[in-house]
């Protein structure tokens, strides 16, 4: 059974980790742009595509006022001159080393001397540090340096200063730097290779040394994979440059008893882990490390010329390590993208500490804790709590290990979205902005888009209502790979009324109260949901007051209180009443006054027979003329006018029929002495039939003067 050694330096740098860091933050607040191609890994820039990152070849694609991050490779300074112009907002995840380069040959420019580059002249990172200088020479290597050196320097006076592209060969920058010490006493070298990526090659070339074969990951416009496929290919004979598992062919791989395995610094772990996954399945080899595979065995299987190289990385016998060297053995158990735990030790203004139990500390950024900055993370997390968190990056080399809890949480919000989507959960999430077409709900961390169809709202209203709400919505649609979450805020919303109409059936009967919310208005009645069910309210039932139509008195969008008046469940109409019993102007009356009572009224209407007066409001009664005067008066104008405000007495109540009789004339004479009954029936026969005192209340409380004339 064969072995694999898998690099520990395989996988992203320092600058492709924070570019994609500072990316991911930027997309957290919506969609964005970035001028050319984040990083050298197409499956990386695929996935930050889905998200929102949308890549951009120049200035000129970009729309005015519009967030662009800046690539790890860097730009030139007219670059960004161009990007102010419209008004860009900048994101800048330009390399910190790639960012030195900039300085270093924008000063050498300045004062005048002839800078040099040496990389590809086609690689971005090299295009951006020539827009900081002017006239710059790019050359491809040393011995290309020595022969431009030999025909364009005359005797070796020129002021020249020499930088290399970040992921260049160690190689070349020792060869030119031998070369002009003997050549230039005026020449400026500057070590510009970044030491990842130095240290990257130096484990590549001590691989390739000791294995029969190396797989080598990385894209075929990535310089600093390019330069580790070149090395391995100089120390072994058998070597694979594949970008990912598809391309790796195991039956060229099945007679090698040790393989080696590494990859450039835009890799993502993930591509690193399906490689060895896809080797450790058709070939069914197994991991060890280059102090295992030195053996005896293993020396006599190597190449004659893998002999020194094996010596370089022999190592004591495990009964011979320090417990500081097992423990650093231990760490090499953890890759890109496990989950680990551990606890807080420490807490800074920048980052939480997280002992992991090995002697390599974890170190989350504080920014993943909060991103409010009222807000302290000490607040929020406590040394001595423990913490769950997903491997970015193992540094040996530093000791420490970069990890992310944000990246965790997405994670498991993926999931937990994903699970919701197959049960039909409901979940719960705030809405963040009006998007075009409908509104994005942020549930846990993940975008989920909502059509203006499934919202709820009508047609007419403004998705902007349901900015900054907490919204309730079932998942219809997840595509984890293009980052697309569809939900329905409608679905919920109905599935919900329909479970509290069902209710309210299973529960109504008359005389019921309910909180109503009106919905819509004709011009006999009003309708109003009462939470799943709408019931109309008569106009004749919403005030005791006499209205022409509904809008007199509700408006849409009020909530008001209705009684059952009646309900039929087979057609699903429910009859609904707003005047409250205990406002009826007659209960008033009746509980305020009786028979004999003195009241202040105010004379409403003046009619041949009598005048009509309003004793509560709502409630009227009638004088009749003969009771305006102790005189005969020919008609009632004679006396009273409409607005007066006079005392009148009560002289009778009609409970059944509602109606009141009042008198002026009671107050002004003495009360007459008692008659025998059957004088006064003799007296009432002989009255005529028009002065008698009656009044009439109609349903509404209010008496006019054609209807009682009819009576």
């Amino acid at each position: 059974m064969g072995k694999y050694i898998l690099a520990r330096s395989a996988g992203f740098c320092f600058g492709v980790e924070r570019s994609i860091q500072m990316a991911h933050s930027a997309l957290a607040e919506g969609p964005c742009f970035c001028l050319g191609e984040l990083i050298h890994n197409r499956d990386a820039v695929a996935e930050l595509e889905n998200a929102g990152l949308r890549t951009i070849l120049g200035p000129a694609e970009l729309p005015e006022g519009e967030r662009v991050v800046i690539r790890a490779h860097g730009i030139g300074e007219g670059v960004y001159k161009e990007l102010e112009d419209r008004s860009a907002k900048l994101i800048d995840a330009t390399c910190p080393l790639v960012r030195r380069i900039h300085h270093i040959v924008e000063k050498a420019s300045g004062e005048g001397r002839q800078v040099v580059v040496i990389g590809d002249r086609d690689h971005p990172e090299i295009r951006g540090v020539c827009g900081w200088c002017r006239g710059a020479v790019v050359l491809p290597d040393a011995d290309s340096f020595e022969k431009w050196f030999e025909k364009n320097v005359e005797n070796g006076e020129k002021p020249i200063s020499v930088v290399f592209q970040t992921t260049q060969i160690r190689a070349n920058h020792v060869q030119i730097e031998n070369f002009l010490k003997k050549r230039c006493t005026k020449a400026e070298i500057f070590d510009t290779i970044c030491s990842a990526t130095s240290e990257r090659q130096s484990e590549a070339i001590r691989l390739a040394e000791l294995c029969g074969a190396m797989v080598v990951i990385g894209g075929a416009h990535s310089a600093n994979s390019l330069h580790l496929a070149e090395l391995c290919r100089e120390r072994c004979d058998k070597v694979q440059f594949v970008p990912d598992a598809a391309a790796v062919d195991t039956a060229a791989l099945k007679d090698v008893a040790l393989i080696g395995i590494t990859a450039g610094a835009s890799v993502p772990s993930r591509i690193i882990k399906e490689v060895v996954n896809k080797m450790c399945d058709e070939m069914k080899i197994t991991e060890t490390t280059a102090e295992e595979a030195v053996t005896p065995a293993a020396e006599e299987s190597a190449p004659v010329e893998a002999a020194p190289a094996a010596e370089e990385v022999a190592v004591k016998p495990d009964s011979e390590k320090s417990f500081d060297e097992m423990l650093e053995d231990s760490i090499r158990t953890i890759y890109n993208g496990d989950t680990v735990s551990g606890y807080v030790v420490s807490i800074t203004p920048t980052e939480v500490t997280v002992d992991l139990g090995t002697k390599h500390s974890g170190y989350i950024p504080t920014t993943e804790f909060t991103d409010d900055g009222a807000v302290k993370v000490e607040d929020v997390v406590h040394v001595g709590d423990k913490i769950e968190a997903c491997v970015v990056r193992v540094n040996d080399v530093e000791g420490t290990v970069m990890l992310s809890k944000k990246r965790l949480d997405s994670i498991k919000s993926w999931a937990d979205v994903e699970n919701a989507q197959a049960d039909g959960t409901v979940v719960e999430g705030k809405v963040t902005e009006e998007n075009k077409g409908g509104v994005v709900v942020n549930v846990h961390g993940i975008r989920v888009f909502v059509p203006a169809s499934q919202t709820g709202l009508p047609r007419e209203a403004a998705m902007t209502e349901l900015v900054g709400q907490t919204v309730r919505l079932k998942i219809t649609e997840v595509n984890r790979g293009r980052k697309r979450v569809v939900g329905s805020i409608r679905a919920v919303a109905n599935r919900e009324r329909k479970e509290r109409a069902e209710k309210i059936w299973n529960e109504i009967e008359v005389g019921k109260h309910f909180e109503g919310v009106v919905k819509s208005m004709t011009s006999y009645g009003a309708f109003v949901d009462i939470g799943g069910i709408d019931g109309m309210v008569h106009v004749s039932e919403i005030s005791w007051k006499r209205i022409s139509k509904p809008a007199d008195v509700l408006n849409i969008g009020d909530k008001i209180d209705v009684y059952v008046i009646g309900f039929d469940k087979e057609n699903h109409k429910i009859s609904l009443g707003h005047r409250s019993p205990d406002e009826n102007p007659w209960k008033v009356f009746t509980d305020t006054y009786s028979v004999g009572d003195v009241a202040k009224v105010k004379i409403v209407k003046l009619m041949p027979f009598g005048a009509f007066a309003e004793v509560l409001p709502g409630t009227d009664g009638l004088i009749h003329i003969s009771q305006i005067a102790n005189r005969r008066i020919g008609q009632p104008s004679e006396v009273l006018s409409v607005g007066d405000v006079v005392d009148a007495k009560i002289t009778n109540i009609d409970n059944e029929k509602q109606k009141i009789s009042l008198s002026i004339r009671a107050l002004s004479e003495p009360a007459p002495a008692p008659r025998p009954e059957a004088e006064e029936a003799a007296e009432a026969a002989q009255e005529p039939q028009e002065d008698a005192l009656v009044f009439s209340v109609n349903a509404d409380g209010v008496t006019s003067g054609e209807a009682l004339a009819e009576e």
